[in-house]
């Protein structure tokens, strides 16, 4: 039996990388030409994460709902601007982080103000409401059932642009460098932010420490 050699694993990679990149290149083409049928081919490929970064940084349901069509609309209207400098991928989370961003603003304020009841009712709702990736976490080993409700509420203590890091990187699992381009800062500021945020969390989260 022949085994693939690494090397020739790799250049498969790459050609299906370049490939699927082709491939976006030209949705976006046929997009910007109001082709509505390849704009939904193209932002299918990212929906799913898109709304669970939302709903992971709102709590909410019908908030994340209501953003991410924003975020899609938003997108399409803005396709004339997107030059392909970064990834589409890239491109349209910036899209949704700030977004979402403006929105916990405008919350705080005590515009479309949620409550911590109203929070809670959703993640009973919804059992499988975050997973956590980063063995790094402050929150690692938890019992994710045990970890819901306390984790949703900690979250809810962080600044709008530390939830952002921890949200994209310990649930989703967004690397520090693709986390950097998504909000325009460095990885450095990301790593930094994440370690001042995982403070935060292992303080409110304490009981729950192995």
């Amino acid at each position: 039996m022949n085994e693939e050699s690494p090397s020739a694993a790799t250049d498969e990679a790459l050609a299906a990388a370049a490939a699927e990149a082709a491939e976006i290149r030209a949705l976006v083409d046929r997009a910007r030409g109001h082709d509505l049928d390849a704009y939904n081919e193209l932002v299918g490929r990212y929906q799913k994460k898109i709304y669970a970064l939302v709903y992971n940084m709102t709590g909410n349901r019908e908030d994340a709902e209501d953003l991410v069509q924003d975020v899609l609309v938003k997108a399409y209207r803005s396709l004339g601007y997107f030059k392909g400098d970064s990834s589409f991928y890239t491109w349209i989370y910036r899209i949704a982080v700030n977004r979402t961003i403006n929105f916990l603003k405008k919350r705080k304020r005590g515009q479309n103000k949620v409550s911590l009841d109203d929070m809670d009712q959703a993640v009973e709702r919804d059992p499988d409401y975050i997973a956590l990736s980063s063995r790094e976490s402050p929150v690692r080993d938890m019992k994710l059932s045990e970890l819901q409700q306390k984790l949703n509420k900690a979250l809810l203590t962080l600044s709008e642009k530390h939830r952002t890091v921890v949200v994209m990187h310990d649930i989703e699992g967004v690397p520090h460098e693709e986390i950097a381009k998504i909000v325009g800062c460095s990885a450095g500021t990301v790593r930094s932010r994440l370690f001042y945020a995982r403070q935060q969390l292992q303080k409110e989260l304490v009981e729950f420490a192995p």
